[in-house]
């Protein structure tokens, strides 16, 4: 039996554990890379492990998130993370040098390597052949310091794909098509692969959102083949000497393959408040529109721009809305001014903003109330706009445009044009002087660490202990999000260095008594139902409950990442054996767990409530157990160091 593209790559990196799925593996990393908003933290745990030099390959400090300087958290921070990222080995990306994962496409990715981001986005590097995950900032500072990458072994489901993109049809349709067909947790525990012949009719860039998207979906990562289309990409950045090819073997096997017939498709729309709410365009013809936003990390390509551009040359968006623009990249905007399209965009009355995340964390351009803001981004979770109540629908570029010039939701195909066909360029422009190298070795020694004020030391993590009584201080439902549980936003992101301060904003839009009755309980348990914690990599979703005194958070189901997260905090993540004894606990209830650490090992404990006894399950690998013995993985590492 042949091997599929997952196991080859993961094979060729395998330091321990097994490949079996739900089996723990031990994954070298080649690759990491971190954006400002979990950077601080990242370093800040890197320093506090003890290294003194990364041992990747390559590892990438990007300033893209907390780009508004409206006071000198920001402005500390950057200065931070430059200054650690010198010292240590890690490149540097300006602020204004663009996003993680657009910038990493473009000028660092290599197929058949594997990565890891403080970033759940990060496998967007899968466009290009690459095996990459969104992490938290600890297990990224661990792999910077020569650490191994564990996971649970996730199956690879493929995705075949057939026929050729329509006009107006794009990958952002392919990417919403497969969140209509699999959910927001249907990727849970699972890797999606691409394949079949309507692959070589998508472009690298193309493929990247796609992979983006696969984020959505709760999968552990995607991945694309590494073909002639690869090569090409690679070949127009200057960088064909990193072009290896990768495919699956044609005797491969999956968990399942789904089939997508990419003639088929239609423009396509998710629906507030999340990206899998999805519906063909055409089928809310009419709604008025009031914002316009195009870019972020999965659609602000120099193809997603351009055909933006080609699509508002010579017209006028309409008066009732207000547009923004956000190249990917420092390289896609020059890019974009040296041909002429820019100023397309902006004589259309687009706003143009910065290369950075912007509007798709609340970072500014938020929407007015209740307004509807069609995005090409990839979240739409409630309030994570900026708006509580605005109403926030992902799109493409095309349906974007065609939207903002019409007032209303538009499908593209109705607007009577010809649809924008953007070739890749053959030659991108290369200007790297936004991305500055590290200190030698032999220099770094000499360097100072420059920390500002509102810069504080990673929160300690206690050992579990072998028996917790405490009260359930918060009880959610469904599909809560780390937007939820840690939001984002200008007046929040500031402070993400600050873990002290920004727990007080802990699940504010959720229930703003929370920080202070937990604080006042000492310790507490969460409950939540399923799918708990999907959305952003951000550990500081389980750092602010750790600082908080949450001890244990009981779901019915947990998103990977953020359940990894927990358990590098020391906090316990359990699930219910039976998900309807979620209806047997109240907020306010007082909860006893006992024999934990035997509980642990066997993968069965019982919650005692209310007089009753509640059966939960866990599924810790032997490292695992160790960790929340130790308090936490900064604790674990430390010792296993010593």
């Amino acid at each position: 039996m042949g091997r599929n593209l997952v196991e080859k790559i993961m094979a060729a990196h395998l330091l321990s554990g097994s490949m079996t799925p739900g089996e723990e593996a031990a994954l070298r990393i080649d690759q990491t890379l971190t954006q400002d908003a979990t950077g601080t933290m990242a370093y800040l745990e890197f320093e506090a492990i003890g290294a003194e030099r990364v041992r990747t390959e390559r590892s990438v400090a990007y300033i893209d998130h907390n780009t508004l300087q409206s006071g000198f958290e920001n402005a500390d921070d950057h200065r931070y993370i430059q200054s650690v990222a010198r010292k240590h080995g890690i490149w540097f990306s300006r602020p204004g040098n663009g996003i993680c994962h657009q910038v990493h496409l473009e000028r660092f990715g290599i197929p058949g390597k594997t990565l890891i981001g403080s970033d759940s986005h990060t496998p967007t590097a899968g466009g290009l052949g690459m095996l990459a995950f969104g992490a938290g900032g600890l297990d990224v500072a661990v792999a910077m310091g020569g650490g191994a990458y564990y996971i649970t072994m996730p199956r690879v489901v493929k995705v075949e794909l057939s026929g050729r993109l329509r006009p107006f049809v794009t990958a952002k349709d392919v990417s919403l098509e497969l969140l209509r067909i699999l959910s927001v947790k249907g990727g849970v525990g699972r890797i999606i692969e691409w394949g079949g012949a309507g692959v070589k009719s998508l472009s690298v860039p193309e493929r990247a959102t796609i992979t983006n998207m696969g984020a959505e979906l709760g999968a552990t990562s995607s991945v694309f083949p590494s073909d002639e289309n690869t090569l090409a990409f690679l070949k127009a950045q200057g960088r064909e000497r990193d072009y290896v090819p990768l495919s699956a073997d044609p005797d491969a096997s999956y968990e399942k393959i789904i089939s997508i017939d990419l003639d088929a498709l239609e423009p396509l729309i998710a629906c507030p408040h999340m990206p899998d709410r999805v519906v063909p365009v055409s089928s809310l013809k009419g709604v008025k529109v009031d914002q316009v936003c195009i870019g972020s990390c999965t659609n602000s390509s120099l193809s997603d721009m351009l055909k933006a551009a080609a699509m508002l040359k010579g017209r006028c968006i309409a008066p009732s809305v207000s547009m923004s623009v956000s190249p990917g990249s420092r390289q896609v905007l020059t890019m974009l001014a040296d041909c002429g399209a820019l100023s397309d965009i902006l004589s259309a009355g687009a706003r143009l903003l910065e290369c950075a995340c912007g509007p798709c964390i609340g970072m500014g351009f938020s929407p007015n109330s209740g307004g509807v803001s069609l995005r090409t981004f990839n979240r739409n979770f409630e309030g994570r706009s900026g708006t509580r109540d605005a109403k926030v629908y992902l799109v493409s570029p095309e349906t974007a445009v065609a939207s903002a010039l019409t007032g209303e939701i538009t499908d593209p195909r109705s607007l009577g044009i010809a649809a924008p066909v953007i070739p890749l360029p053959t030659s991108f422009r290369i200007d790297d002087s936004g991305i500055l190298p590290p200190a030698g070795p032999e220099d770094a020694a000499e360097l100072e660490v420059l920390r500002g004020p509102n810069i504080k030391p990673v929160p300690a993590g206690r050992p579990v202990a072998d028996e917790i009584c405490a009260e359930l201080t918060l009880k959610l439902g469904d599909n809560i999000t780390t937007d939820h549980i840690m939001p984002a936003g200008a007046k929040i992101l500031p402070y993400r260095s600050n873990v002290p301060k920004i727990a007080e904003f802990c699940f504010e839009g959720v229930d703003p008594s929370f920080p202070a009755r937990a604080k006042a309980a000492g310790e507490s348990f969460l409950v939540g139902g399923v799918n708990y914690g999907q959305g952003s990599s951000r550990e500081h979703a389980a750092l602010a409950p750790l600082y908080l005194g949450v001890r244990a958070v009981i779901a019915k189901s947990f998103a990977r990442i953020h359940a990894a997260n927990l358990i590098n905090a020391g906090i316990l993540p359990l699930c219910f054996a039976d998900a309807a004894d979620y209806d047997r606990l109240r907020q306010g209830d007082t909860l006893r767990l006992r024999d934990i650490h035997a509980g642990m090992e066997s993968g069965t404990l019982t919650l005692e409530a209310n007089g009753a006894e509640i059966p939960l399950v866990c599924a810790f690998s032997s490292r695992q157990r160790a960790i929340l013995k130790a308090g936490g993985l900064l604790n674990y590492t430390r010792e296993a160091e010593q």
